[in-house]
C-alpha cells in the first residue's frame, strides 16, 4: 500500500495530489491526463475516480493488520509504501 505521505501520488503521478482539495483534483482529472489516468471530462466520473483512491498512513495499515510487521519500502530515503507481513497463525 502506498504511503499517504509520499510526495508523488502513484496513480496520478502528480506531486502532492492527495493533499489537494477534492474539487481541485476533480478539475485536474477533467482537464488533463495524469499518470495512469486518462482525461475524464465528465464531472461525476472524475469525482468518482478521485474518491476511489485512498492512500494509507503507517498507523492506518497497522490498524488493518494489527498482528503483522510493516516493511517500509524506501525511495531516496522516503517511505514510498508499506507491506504487511506475518502475524497470522497456522491451524
Amino acid at each position: 500500500m502506498t504511503n499517504a505521505y509520499f510526495p508523488i501520488e502513484p496513480h496520478f503521478l502528480f506531486p502532492y495530489f492527495q493533499f489537494l482539495p477534492v474539487r481541485v483534483r476533480v478539475f485536474l482529472v477533467r482537464h488533463f491526463s495524469l499518470g495512469w489516468v486518462d482525461r475524464t471530462p465528465d464531472r461525476e466520473a472524475a469525482g468518482a475516480l478521485v474518491r476511489s483512491v485512498r492512500l494509507l498512513s503507517a498507523s492506518e495499515m497497522k490498524k488493518l493488520f494489527p498482528q503483522s510487521t510493516l516493511y517500509r519500502e524506501k525511495v531516496l530515503g522516503l517511505t514510498k509504501s508499506f507491506v504487511a507481513y506475518g502475524g497470522w497463525r497456522s491451524p
